[in-house]
C-alpha cells in the first residue's frame, strides 16, 4: 500500500520526471524547473488546490495526482473535486498504485462534502482512458480546450 501525502517543493523534480515520462509528456515538459517551482508555489497557495504524492518506504515520490475543489451552483449545488496530472512512475506501474491514486482522491473529495470527482484525459492516452473506464467513470462528456495567448 502506497502512503499519500501533500506535495514538498523537494518532490518537484519527481514530479515532473512523472509527467514527462511518457510521448506526449515528453514533448511538453521542460527541462528547466524553475517555471515548475513557481507553479507550486502558486498552487499551493490555493485553498481549494493541491498536489498530492504518492511514496515509497523511503518516502520518495512514485505517483502525483493534482486535486482541485470546486464549489459552484449546478447540479443542485453540488461541490465537486477535479483529478487532473495523474502520473505512477514507470518503475511501479502495473502495481495497482494508480487505484491507490484515485481511491485516495475519492477518499479526500467526500472529506471536503464533494459530490463527485471529475477527470479529464487526453485522447491519446488510450491506456489511461481504459484505465480511467475500469475505476469507474464514465465517458459523460466532451472537452474542449482553447490555449490562450
Amino acid at each position: 500500500m502506497t502512503a499519500f501525502r501533500p506535495a514538498r517543493r523537494e518532490d518537484v523534480p519527481a514530479i515532473v520526471e512523472m509527467l514527462a515520462d511518457d510521448e506526449l509528456g515528453s514533448t511538453r515538459e521542460l527541462e528547466n524547473l524553475q517555471p515548475y517551482y513557481s507553479a507550486f508555489d502558486a498552487v499551493m497557495s490555493e485553498g481549494g488546490n493541491r498536489i498530492l504524492v504518492g511514496v515509497n518506504d523511503q518516502d520518495q515520490p512514485v505517483a502525483t495526482y493534482q486535486l482541485t475543489l470546486i464549489s459552484g451552483l449546478s447540479l443542485s449545488a453540488a461541490r465537486r473535486a477535479q483529478i487532473e496530472s495523474v502520473r505512477v512512475a514507470a518503475s511501479h506501474r502495473g502495481q495497482g498504485i494508480g487505484a491507490q491514486v484515485i481511491a485516495d482522491a475519492e477518499h479526500r473529495a467526500r472529506a471536503a462534502g464533494c459530490r463527485l470527482v471529475q477527470l479529464t484525459s487526453n485522447r491519446s492516452r488510450e491506456r489511461a482512458l481504459d484505465f480511467y473506464e475500469r475505476a469507474g467513470f464514465t465517458p459523460s462528456h466532451i472537452g474542449f480546450k482553447r490555449y490562450l495567448d
